[in-house]
């Protein structure tokens, strides 16, 4: 029976077809005539002839049936153009030739052959064979004859296969599209398509079944999801998007470059014709492929936190070790204070290299004990806690007179030690540091709000429109969770919060213990080592907690106008710790909360201004780079004399310092400055920053905001690497677990900044261009470069803030006025 129903069905459209063309007979619009599939019909038609054509298939049940109609017209003539009406059983296509495409600035481009893929018959629920008739119209307005060729062809290959790559060939009129559907045990996938040829630039959109198909420059972004594409894009799709379970993917091929990268030909002009059909032929080759199943999920999300659930474990580890070497040293009765003699080899510094044959910072008894002299009495602040409401405010004790003329004397003597600028009451100085605390989570909370609002708007615009050039991703590596595109950008970022609260767990252990001491009135707390200061080290903790949230947000839609959210709190951290290693050894002279907050406020004032006039404006770059020299001259000079200058009308001025500063010690005395070693530093500093500057001023580079981060990071290493040479010159010696810790800063730092050169994607390009840097995932099938960076770096901080924790821990049984100032 199913046999001769095929052949029953042909006979029936022959005779249907036959009575059609029977009854137009000789009417105005001209009889069908029956079409066969693989046969060029020629003609031509004029405002008094058209031409219809008919053309029968028959469509087997759950068989999905594609036609791709090809038409040409020699003529260029736009006033009187070929018209081209498809009908269908569900809908109607139509188009001219000459094919008219705009461009940027309303350039047109025309093309005499157009081929469209019609929208295809629905698979029937019907057991026998589905009768489907086209029917193709061309006509034209035209008083004279416009000849036409005609082509009507089913696709054999028009549902594309899971793991099966598919080759083909599409132009601006000639777009193609393939019908996709969901495997029982697939509810992910992704379309990998990928080019030998970087341009023309073309579309890869994504669009629901629904006719009719949005397949042409002008109208494919009406629907759907879709890329530019260069040489390589990527879409992930889920079936929970698609109620039918399928979709069709469309190729559509610009007829510019300009969103692409690329730019329009200089030698098109005016309103010639602009034929490049010929010239703009892509070969695509789509492949789609499973993506991840819910389990790497889960695994992915326990194997970040447990990662950094480690790092919780080795502290309880190595505290507990800590407690039980306390105990029994206590026990023993081994911690009886010194008074300093049992450990000179280790405050004993450099013998050579000083204007009168001492080093900077070796003991000279008469400066330490003139240096003890103007200290006494010692103030020695009462036990109690660092807030209290009656602690005189540090601006009333630095207003003295009397005062004032004994730091100008201290501060700039030749030889400085630790007693010399630990003179302020503990709980004024505390306090002072509480404050950066308590300010950077005011800023923190009114700088991420905003900020996690934007972002969920940037990820509401790409759901809606589904423009995916808006946001940066590693497409090949872009898993989405609920509304999230790339959930494992964000899952990464989960160290920087987990050892940031982790770190500042520990620094509260540390001041709880510290606490501890002065109510017992413990002399090497009081007397001995560094003195303690813990607002900074919270601030850090914060810091870092803050980078870790912030860098999730940048990567809920990474873009050039969001990266800032990304660097903000970096900078943030290496100014916070440049002010922690100034502030170990100057605790009296240390900025204050208020003005260092205002410099980080002015650097991202800086960098936003940057990001948005830096890219191309020569004023700009003149501008900034004598910012930066004038910044680097007047903090050299700060920090040269210790803060002992200022600007008022018995000042010479700071840059008048500057000069004095540089005839003095490089002119009269060039060979033996008068601060030889904070000298050395500050010139290494400047040619550093000015190097900077010239280079900023010569490359210009687009991504001012990283150029910004680098200048941070290289004077946050310069000035660590001169602190533990310094060190280590003193005499004063690296504990294990500060010398582990800058081992494993230094091997993790080297691991991270090589997944961090892996570039997968970049906004300093368009989209399409920035697409084929994309890489497919490195670690458990789910992260990329960029997560494995986020890792590293979160473990790189973590032990870089441990290094600053502990870095001096050795002074903790050295008297404070044999520890020297660098």
């Amino acid at each position: 029976m199913a046999g001769g129903a095929a052949p029953m069905s042909g006979a029936l459209l022959c005779a249907l077809l036959w009575v059609l063309a029977e009854a137009a007979g000789d009417g105005p619009g001209g009889s069908p005539a029956p079409g066969a599939f693989g046969r060029v019909y020629r003609g031509a038609v004029n405002i008094s002839a058209e031409r219809v054509y008919a053309f029968a298939y028959s469509s087997e049940p759950g068989q999905v049936d594609a036609v791709r109609v090809y038409v040409n017209s020699s003529s260029e003539n736009l006033q009187y153009p070929v018209l081209f009406v498809v009908r269908q059983q569900k809908g109607v296509l139509s188009w001219q030739v000459p094919l008219i495409f705009r461009g940027l600035y309303q350039r047109t481009y025309n093309y005499q052959e157009v081929s469209r893929t019609l929208c295809p018959s629905e698979p029937t629920p019907e057991t026998g064979p589905s009768d489907q008739i086209i029917f193709v119209d061309v006509a034209s307005m035209a008083p004279f004859n416009i000849t036409y060729e005609l082509l009507v062809t089913r696709l054999e290959n028009f549902q594309l296969e899971t793991n099966k790559a598919f080759n083909f060939t599409a132009s601006p009129s000639q777009p193609q599209y393939f019908l996709y559907k969901f495997p029982q045990d697939v509810d992910s996938v992704i379309i990998k398509v990928v080019s030998d040829a970087v341009y023309p630039c073309s579309v890869v959109s994504v669009q629901d079944i629904v006719c009719p198909v949005y397949d042409l420059d002008h109208n494919v972004e009406f629907n759907g999801v879709y890329q530019s594409m260069t040489k390589q894009a990527a879409i992930t799709v889920q079936r929970k998007d698609f109620p039918g379970e399928q979709f069709f993917v469309v190729f559509v091929i610009k007829p510019e470059d300009y969103a692409c990268g690329g730019s329009v030909p200089s030698s098109i002009h005016g309103n010639v014709n602009r034929t490049w059909n010929l010239q703009r032929t892509k070969n695509l080759q789509v492949t789609i492929v499973p993506s991840i199943k819910k389990s790497v999920y889960v695994q992915a999300m326990f194997f970040s936190f447990l990662s950094f659930l480690s790092f919780y474990l080795g502290s309880v580890v190595v505290a507990f070790v800590h407690y039980i070497r306390v105990r029994r040293k206590a026990s023993a009765g081994r911690l009886s204070p010194e008074d300093g003699s049992g450990i000179m080899t280790s405050s004993h510094p450099i013998t050579a290299g000083t204007p009168e044959g001492s080093s900077y910072g070796a003991i000279d008894e008469s400066s330490s004990s003139g240096g003890r002299q103007l200290s006494s009495p010692e103030r020695r602040p009462p036990a109690g806690s660092d807030t209290d409401s009656s602690v005189e405010e540090e601006s009333d004790f630095d207003t003295m007179p009397e005062i004032e003329s004994d730091k100008n004397v201290i501060r700039t003597k030749v030889f400085l030690y630790l007693s010399d600028l630990s003179r302020k009451d503990r709980r004024i100085v505390s306090k002072k540091y509480k404050i950066y605390f308590w300010n950077i989570i005011t800023i923190a909370v009114f700088y991420a709000l905003p900020v996690i609002q934007l972002v969920i708007t940037y990820q509401t615009v790409v759901n809606v429109t589904g423009n995916q050039d808006i946001c940066y991703y590693n497409f090949l590596c872009a898993h989405p969770l609920g509304v999230l595109s790339a959930f494992n950008n964000i899952l990464s970022n989960v160290g920087h919060m987990l050892l940031g609260f982790l770190f500042l767990l520990i620094v509260l252990r540390r001041d709880i213990l510290h606490r501890r001491a002065m109510e017992m009135k413990d002399i090497y707390t009081l007397d001995y080592g560094i003195p303690k200061h813990f607002g900074l080290f919270y601030a850090m903790g914060i810091a870092l907690m803050m980078e870790g949230v912030l860098s999730a947000c940048y990567h809920v839609c990474p873009n050039y106008s969001n990266f800032q959210f990304d660097t903000s709190f970096m900078y943030m951290i290496a100014g916070l710790c440049m002010l922690k290693l100034y502030q170990t050894r100057h605790p009296d002279i240390n900025a204050s909360a208020y003005s260092a907050y205002a410099s980080f406020a002015v650097v991202i004032c800086l960098a936003v201004l940057g990001v948005v006039f830096g890219k191309n404006d020569m004023w700009f770059w003149v501008i900034f780079s004598m910012i930066h020299v004038l910044a680097s001259l007047a903090l050299s000079t700060q920090i040269y004399y210790m803060g002992r200058f200022k600007i008022g009308k018995y000042y010479l001025g700071i840059f008048r310092r500057v000069a004095m500063v540089l005839y003095t010690d490089c002119i009269q005395q060039c060979s033996r400055p008068m601060y030889m070693d904070r000298m050395v530093l500050l010139i290494v500093g400047n040619l550093v920053n000015w190097s900077f500057a010239i280079f900023g001023l010569v490359y210009r580079p687009r991504d001012f905001a990283s150029y910004i981060l680098g200048i941070f990071i290289c004077n946050l290493l310069l000035y660590l690497a001169f602190y533990i040479i310094m060190k280590l010159r003193s005499s004063e010696k690296l504990l294990p677990i500060p010398l582990f810790c800058i081992v494993a800063t230094a091997v993790v730092w080297a691991a991270a900044l090589y997944f961090f050169f892996q570039t997968l994607s970049s906004w300093e390009e368009t989209p399409a261009e920035s697409r084929e840097k994309n890489r497919p995932c490195i670690l458990l099938g789910f992260f990329d470069d960029h997560d494995v960076w986020h890792f590293l770096s979160a473990a790189a901080l973590f032990f870089s803030f441990l290094v600053l924790l502990t870095l001096d821990d050795d002074l903790d049984v050295v008297r404070r006025d044999k520890i020297p100032v660098f």
